[in-house]
């Protein structure tokens, strides 16, 4: 007897699906695997000696942290950014909401120009804090504020087609019930978001750890004190130890993938528990 094949209601999946796995592997599987066959030549001695060195590990942990800190910056003013866009009818909101999406048209090298004469001792804004001891630009202070400007966007995009969704009434009912404006946020809005702002928050921590035009000239690139990772992947190369940076590199693509497997298992575990109680 012969089996008759089920046509698929879309047409041509088998060659879209061969055009998604070729790109994918052109531009994504093929240059890691490259990366890290040039890294394993080196050896697992010479490796862990490289992405042990003081200069490198001071600068993984300052690129972790204030990527971090730019993450927790971005979750709490972006999800503001994203509700007063949805929420809010306000003269000028078409601006405001074209404005969110600067930092992706602007080239980084020009916000890291930007910033820098802007919070430089001498700058609009650094001439008034220089008075008070208080150093931002060339500090790691600098580098966080280059994190959140840049990364804006992807917290803000993620967040508003849900809230979009949401119908401002679910707000409104409770307001009736006599919830404050923190428990509707806790019990209403925050549940609903919260898939939405694991996936903006792991897109823009991913962009921060690897984020260079824009903090290079406002980072100040102290040894030690403001180096930033990206930077130490440049110095090995520009002294043609391209096997060191890929080292580096490949150091820093662990733990960018670790912290990125950990956010998705939490999108995954939220969704899952929104879908049981629906």
């Amino acid at each position: 007897m012969l089996l008759l094949k089920t046509p698929s209601v879309l047409p041509g999946f088998k060659i879209s699906l061969g055009l998604t796995v070729l790109c994918l592997s052109l531009l994504v599987v093929l240059p890691f695997a490259m990366m890290t066959v040039k890294a394993g030549e080196i050896g697992w001695t010479a490796f862990w000696q490289t992405i042990s060195e003081p200069n490198v590990l001071a600068a993984v942990w300052l690129t972790l942290r204030m990527s971090f800190y730019a993450m927790l910056t971005n979750i709490v003013f972006g999800t503001l950014v994203a509700w007063v866009l949805v929420r809010y009818e306000f003269p000028g909101k078409s601006i405001a909401n074209a404005l969110v999406d600067l930092p992706f048209a602007l080239p980084t090298a020009v916000t890291g120009i930007a910033l820098a004469t802007l919070y430089a001792p001498n700058g609009w804004l650094g001439r008034w804090f220089e008075p008070l001891g208080i150093k931002i630009a060339f500090t790691p202070i600098g580098i966080w504020i280059a994190l959140v400007v840049v990364s804006l966007p992807f917290i803000v995009r993620a967040v508003q087609p849900v809230l979009e969704e949401l119908s401002g009434e679910y707000e409104e009912a409770a307001a009736t019930l006599g919830a404050n404006r923190f428990t509707t946020f806790r019990r209403v809005l925050l549940p609903e978001i919260a898939p939405a702002l694991l996936t903006g928050a792991g897109m823009m921590f991913a962009r921060a750890t690897g984020e260079y035009g824009s903090v290079i000239f406002i980072a100040g690139n102290i040894p030690m004190v403001s180096e930033i990772l990206p930077l130490v992947i440049t110095g090995k190369l520009e002294q043609f130890d391209v096997q060191g940076a890929s080292a580096v590199a490949l150091f820093m693509l662990m733990i960018s993938f670790v912290i990125l497997f950990l956010l998705n298992i939490g999108q995954w575990a939220l969704s899952k528990r929104a879908g049981a109680k629906v």
